[in-house]
């Protein structure tokens, strides 16, 4: 009889823990955004407006989809380009959590003050990652299971305010 109670209530823990990752409203809030890109880790969605002249606003959300590993310490760049390809004004964020989970969100804002004599604008992005090797031997006592180590990773986004490209839909 005990055991059937305790089968019981694994089982109603598992299905509890396989129900929808989203919460009400996530998936229409993704809808919203012009803009997105991926990684094999990470997707970034975002919109690009003007609230003031001479200031470009960039805000957008993070997505873990489907690593089991989070995403840490996500910063972003975003540099404002002329025609001879210099950087001529630039503006630096973080996503607002820490670690992006599987399956969660992480929203970000960038405030870039235009020079005036931007081209495109491109966007960086950076963050931790825990890489498996499991070929890699190191000196030392035998471990079980793989080695975790973090690795940065680093992507661009060319032109990520243009009309045409790194569209969501």
């Amino acid at each position: 009889m005990v055991r059937r109670a305790v089968l019981l209530g694994v089982v109603a823990i598992g299905l509890t823990a396989c129900t929808a990752v989203d919460t009400p409203g996530q998936g229409a809030a993704l809808e919203t955004f012009a803009h997105r890109t991926a990684t094999s880790d990470l997707v970034l969605f975002w919109n690009c407006r003007e609230p003031a002249g001479g200031v470009l606003r960039v805000e957008g959300m993070a997505q873990n989809p489907w690593q089991a590993q989070p995403i840490r310490f996500l910063e972003l760049q975003l540099v404002g380009v002329d025609a001879q390809g210099r950087e001529i004004a630039a503006a630096t964020g973080k996503a607002r959590d820490i670690q992006i989970f599987t399956g969660q969100q992480s929203p970000f804002q960038l405030e870039l003050r235009l020079a005036g004599t931007e081209v495109r604008v491109d966007l960086y992005y950076q963050y931790l990652f825990n890489e498996e090797f499991k070929a890699a031997l190191l000196a030392g006592p035998p471990m079980a299971g793989p080695r975790q180590y973090a690795q940065t990773r680093t992507a661009l986004v060319r032109d990520a305010c243009s009309p045409t490209a790194h569209l969501a839909r």
